[in-house]
């Protein structure tokens, strides 16, 4: 069946052409290009305008050891085609963003297309501190969605992101850089948001999201912005290492871990909403020196259910009143095993060798609260991820890469096949991509 993309894809493109357009109109001309930097653009009052794009075909086949599946699972498909511009007025102090990907599929896989990624407009208010207001990736979640999904590591990030991360949000962010003695460094950041995730035009049921991210770096800054790519590509010549923690509190969330709005609706005898909140902690790392470099971060996060919740929203919008756990009426746990709820942690690490051939190796571990949706069958229910990879770069800007990786699954009794009907035994999942960038 042909899918028809939604007209805004068609807007966002149109106003990526409309702001080119606009910045030769005002005397931006060509400054410079480096191959997978992107095109950068200057005028004589300082104004610049950085383009960068990159698009990303992708394989993945999924083999079961269950005897009864003969078949393997097999997709190819357009994992990223991003076009980012990003503009920046130092006299004003003023900067501004907006990045789209023409794929639809975003950092997860949604069942509607996400074509708008990045679009905020930020002010350096004094010297090493911003603050920013739209959409963006958000500080509060863990290490990887900090990394640029140009630049990681492996072929795909882990499942603690897919578990638990918001990847963007709405509102509004404050980041800083604080030098310390000896040459340390702080970066701390504070969030506000509205707690549903990307793209949200619709209703919003919920409260706000409150958040805060304290990143030390203990050895002074990496290199050319390396905090924010995961392979050690410059070769560090002295050790580097961020430490950070990270905390948000959702008030009143729609959803399953705040990636979107309305999805899970609860109300009171009075026909209110009511709904729960959740919390979120993480601590992680990244660290490199010389062509090595690891990764690691943990999650845990808890939710709260209001009392006085007494009704449940279908998806075709009829109320429910039956909250059935094991055939008891429980409305804490029953709410509570919608939530991804439950602590993961992942550690990576890997070495580039000099002429830019990598081996990377990765372990994830999910645990699930005993009633979280971390148990469905058929999307988790997997607490464990070994994942083997090899990479080529042949460039220090990402212009071209090939990559490659080996992920052996262990799925517990109660999983499922992608069709939802039972299975037995684990998976193993090979993935190649190519990135392409200009």
């Amino acid at each position: 069946m042909e899918t028809k993309l939604p007209y805004q894809k068609y807007i966002l493109t149109f106003i990526c052409a409309l702001l080119i357009s606009s910045a030769f109109a005002q005397g931006i001309r060509l400054q410079k290009y480096s191959f997978g930097d992107g095109l950068y653009f200057e005028a004589k009052e300082d104004y610049s305008i950085k383009i960068v794009g990159y698009f990303q075909p992708f394989l993945d086949v999924t083999s079961f050891e269950d005897p009864t599946i003969t078949t393997n699972a097999a997709r190819f498909r357009m994992r990223r085609a991003r076009l980012r511009l990003t503009g920046d007025d130092p006299q004003s102090r003023l900067s501004w963003r907006i990045q789209v990907d023409l794929s639809g599929t975003g950092e997860v896989e949604t069942i509607s297309p996400q074509f708008l990624m990045d679009a905020w407009v930020g002010y350096e208010f004094v010297d090493r501190w911003r603050i920013r207001l739209g959409q963006k990736n958000t500080p509060t979640d863990s290490r990887e969605l900090l990394i640029r999904s140009q630049t990681l590591q492996l072929v795909e990030r882990s499942r603690v992101t897919s578990a638990f991360s918001t990847i963007r949000e709405f509102g509004i962010f404050i980041e800083g850089t604080v030098p310390l003695d000896r040459g340390m460094y702080l970066k701390p950041s504070l969030v506000l948001t509205n707690g549903d995730g990307l793209n949200v035009f619709g209703a919003d049921f919920g409260g706000l999201k409150y958040g805060g991210r304290l990143d030390f770096l203990p050895f002074g800054l990496f290199t050319n912005m390396g905090q924010y790519h995961e392979v050690d590509i410059m070769r560090e010549l002295v050790p580097r290492l961020v430490i950070g923690v990270a905390y948000s509190y959702n008030d009143r969330m729609s959803s399953r871990r705040g990636r979107e709005s309305g999805t899970i609706l609860y109300l009171n005898d009075k026909g209110e909403y009511s709904l729960p909140s959740f919390s979120k902690l993480g601590i992680d790392f990244l660290f490199k020196y010389k062509g090595f470099s690891a990764v690691g971060e943990f999650v845990y996060t808890t939710a709260t259910v209001p009392a006085d919740i007494t009704q449940r929203q279908r998806n075709d919008g009829s109320l429910a009143s039956s909250f059935s756990v094991d055939g008891v009426e429980d409305v804490v746990n029953y709410v509570k095993g919608k939530l991804m709820l439950g602590r993961g942690y992942n550690i990576q690490m890997g070495y580039l060798f000099k002429n830019r051939f990598s081996v990377d190796a990765r372990y994830t571990h999910l645990s699930a609260d005993e009633h979280s949706f971390l148990n469905n069958g058929t999307f988790y229910n997997r607490p464990n991820y070994y994942t083997l990879g090899v990479s080529q770069y042949f460039s220090k800007n990402y212009g071209i890469k090939v990559q490659a990786s080996v992920d052996y699954v262990e799925a517990e009794a109660g999983s499922n096949y992608i069709d939802s009907s039972p299975k037995v035994g684990n998976e193993w999942i090979f993935r190649l991509t190519t990135s392409f960038a200009f």
